[in-house]
């Protein structure tokens, strides 16, 4: 090979790398949660959610049993209720948020490594929703939701656009594969002008801020908090067979990275 052209490739591989490294976000791990206390849920961060009227609040419960922290790991599970006589729930759920203690903005990625257990009505959740407005003016974000015992996720967005216009263009949500024996890596990237999801590493998809007259189409360049929680049963998963409970997911680690 003559020297020129040599000379020539170098000069395109050292553009092609110089152009890679300016359009790919340079990421630094701002917070992460890693489960590892002795004594349970750091209180900083974490509180239990509530039970609430929503088909996905309404078996919660801040029932001792329902949580663990051990080994490194947040286990939330979900329960038949025989152990609550005073409570008409059928069944008891676990779940924890940092509504009101620490929040997630633009520019950043929420990463969150979990197992999720299969059990029929099993509605496990990885979510967001904004610190300071209401739903669904305010915008959710679902980075993770998984029914019964499916080999798929499904990753969401909500707004008063897509809920109450009923307006799906672009299209608000997607689904992709997941290791369902296996832990899985459930991630978004929030942007003023974009959302990005990913499952493993793997881009799923991306939902942007358009051009509109319609109000509310993209909610989502404001601070949100996280949830986590082991829902059972509902309009869409459908219903529970107590038979295949107690059903439990298991979060190793969160983390949170800004450019």
């Amino acid at each position: 090979m003559k020297k020129t052209h040599y000379l020539s490739l170098v000069w395109i591989v050292l553009i092609c790398c110089s152009i890679c490294s300016c359009t790919q976000p340079q990421w630094k791990l701002v917070w992460e949660e890693n489960f590892d206390q002795t004594d349970g849920l750091d209180p900083t961060y974490w509180s239990k959610i509530p039970r609430g009227r929503a088909d996905w609040q309404n078996c919660m419960s801040d029932y001792d049993s329902l949580f663990a922290v051990t080994n490194g790991k947040l286990i939330l599970r979900g329960i038949v209720n025989d152990v609550l006589p005073d409570d008409t729930a059928s069944f008891l759920t676990g779940g924890i948020y940092t509504k009101d203690k620490y929040f997630f903005a633009c520019d950043g990625r929420v990463e969150i490594k979990a197992r999720l257990f299969a059990a029929r009505g099993a509605w496990p959740a990885i979510w967001m929703l904004p610190h300071d407005l209401p739903w669904p003016m305010g915008g959710e974000i679902d980075i993770m939701e998984r029914l019964n015992g499916d080999s798929l996720a499904y990753q969401t967005v909500h707004s008063s656009y897509t809920y109450t216009l009923g307006i799906k263009d672009p299209a608000p949500g997607s689904t992709a594969p997941i290791d369902p024996e296996d832990y899985n890596i459930y991630a978004v990237e929030l942007y003023k002008d974009s959302l990005s999801f990913y499952i493993n590493d793997k881009h799923t998809f991306t939902y942007p801020r358009i051009q509109t007259d319609k109000e509310g189409q993209y909610p989502f360049d404001h601070p949100f908090y996280l949830l986590i929680d082991m829902q059972l049963g509902g309009s869409w998963v459908g219903a529970v067979e107590p038979a295949d409970l107690p059903v439990e997911m298991w979060v190793d680690w969160v983390r949170y990275y800004k450019k």
